[in-house]
């Protein structure tokens, strides 16, 4: 799922503290609209006359299964443009298609939250998760220690859950709440290894593919939290 990226000569670790300053702003940044690109999107889904029928068509396991495997794949594919010498261009157009497609595969959670569980659910579960992300940032940057061994966890962690995932469908139980806390903890490691990654193994010039691996990494986050707090409330669609 994951590789590390090479430290080269350029890379952030051994860049200057002003070149530092300035790719961790236009990550974040990125980051930030990136963001605000998938709640655009994500709103006019929701209201759309066809949200209900789309929501409907993929839901509970099947909805677990699409999202772990699309983080996997970006997580992937994100790594492999900061190792390639791809055009900004081609990571701008990754971006901005993974954003769509995060919001397209969140539309039955999302759904669902808006119209039969509880009031303020989502802006509770996205205040949670930018809590949470604020905290693992500022632990990364306060000890500047790089968490890259975390990689091949993350790998093993992915593949597990995903054969929980698909075991449930082909068994028919439910995963419950207990699955959407362990999640939880392994959304919260791939934002403090990608985060990690960013302070020390990304090349200057590749802040598209470092947002993109951090946006993965935090839509993950949030779609387990509102699992859980859905769980926890009898909203769950599991």
């Amino acid at each position: 799922m994951r590789e590390q990226v090479y430290k080269l000569s350029d890379s952030v670790a051994n860049s200057s503290s002003t070149e530092r300053a300035a790719f961790i702003r236009r990550t974040y940044s990125h980051l930030a609209v990136a963001i605000l690109g998938f709640i655009a999107v994500e709103y006019y889904l929701v209201h759309s006359p066809f949200a209900a029928k789309l929501a409907s068509s993929m839901t509970g396991g099947m909805s677990w299964l699409v999202v772990i495997g699309l983080f996997m794949g970006v997580s992937y594919i994100a790594n492999k443009l900061a190792l390639s010498q791809t055009s900004q261009q081609m990571q701008y157009l990754g971006l901005g298609l993974f954003v769509i497609a995060e919001a397209i595969v969140f539309l039955p959670l999302l759904f669902i939250a808006t119209f039969y569980a509880g009031a303020g659910l989502i802006q509770t579960a996205g205040l949670m998760t930018l809590l949470l992300v604020g905290g693992i940032t500022a632990t990364v940057f306060i000890t500047k220690k790089d968490f890259s061994f975390m990689g091949s966890i993350l790998s093993i962690g992915g593949f597990v859950a995903l054969g929980f995932i698909i075991c449930s469908m082909i068994f028919g139980f439910s995963l419950g709440l207990v699955f959407a806390l362990v999640m939880v903890l392994f959304a919260a490691g791939s934002v403090l290894y990608t985060t990690s990654n960013i302070l020390h193994q990304y090349r200057t010039d590749q802040h598209v593919a470092a947002a993109l691996s951090l946006f993965a990494s935090v839509a993950l986050l949030f779609f387990y939290i509102l699992q859980v707090l859905m769980s926890l409330g009898g909203g769950g669609d599991d």
